[in-house]
């Protein structure tokens, strides 16, 4: 699996720089059955701030890193998006989606960060 341990501020830079709420680092590194080592999980406020924070994850980690995501999906709606740094997977919901979803506790076992809210 690919590496981006590295990536993880930039994304987290990215989140805030459009105002993204809520951000919680959840660590999977522990779970053999996991694909992923690292979710990022954030949320925003619109379908367009959801896009938009999106957009800039993508943006500020290939600029600051040239790292590029595997894949990305969930443009079509930006109720919830997803995109794919294979060791690191970040999801940008709707409030509404993220709770309903609530991937935090599907792995209540995994240690949580959680990022203070910016003003």
């Amino acid at each position: 699996m690919q590496n981006n341990s590295d990536i993880t501020p930039q994304i987290i830079d990215a989140i805030t720089d459009k105002k993204g709420k809520k951000i919680a680092i959840v660590d999977l590194s522990g779970f053999e059955s996991a694909s992923t080592d690292k979710l990022i999980i954030c949320q925003g406020g619109s379908t367009s701030q959801v896009s938009a924070i999106a957009d800039s994850v993508r943006e500020k980690v290939r600029e600051k890193t040239g790292a590029k995501p595997y894949n990305y999906d969930g443009y079509k709606n930006c109720q919830w998006i997803v995109i794919d740094y294979g060791d690191i997977m970040v999801h940008v919901f709707l409030p509404e989606y993220r709770e309903f979803y609530s991937l935090e506790s599907l792995w209540n076992d995994a240690p949580v960060e959680l990022i203070q809210d910016e003003c």
